[in-house]
């Protein structure tokens, strides 16, 4: 991820601590992986970059970072982040 990406990505996450609502073409729900769930786009250079979160009462819990390579989020990624969720639920 380059400079500006990442600069862009906490721009975002930043407005989200605030408490802000984010839209298109910023934030597009991702219900397939739970309630509160999102996917940030990120357009770097030369590809696309994702950040699935999910946004609880008093914190964005960050569950993945990837490239975007395919018109669909892949299976792996879902299935990922559904672990994850479950971990953090359980702890």
């Amino acid at each position: 991820m380059s400079k500006a990406a990442r600069r862009e990505a906490g721009f975002l996450l930043r407005l989200l601590q605030r408490g802000e609502s984010l839209g298109l073409p910023h934030s597009r729900p991702m219900p397939v992986i739970g309630t509160r769930c999102h996917e940030l786009r990120i357009q770097d250079e030369n590809r696309t970059w994702r950040i699935v979160y999910r946004a609880d009462a008093s914190v964005i819990l960050v569950i993945d970072v990837f490239a975007k390579t395919t018109r669909t989020t892949p299976k792996s990624v879902i299935d990922n982040c559904k672990k994850r969720l479950r971990q953090w639920d359980e702890e």
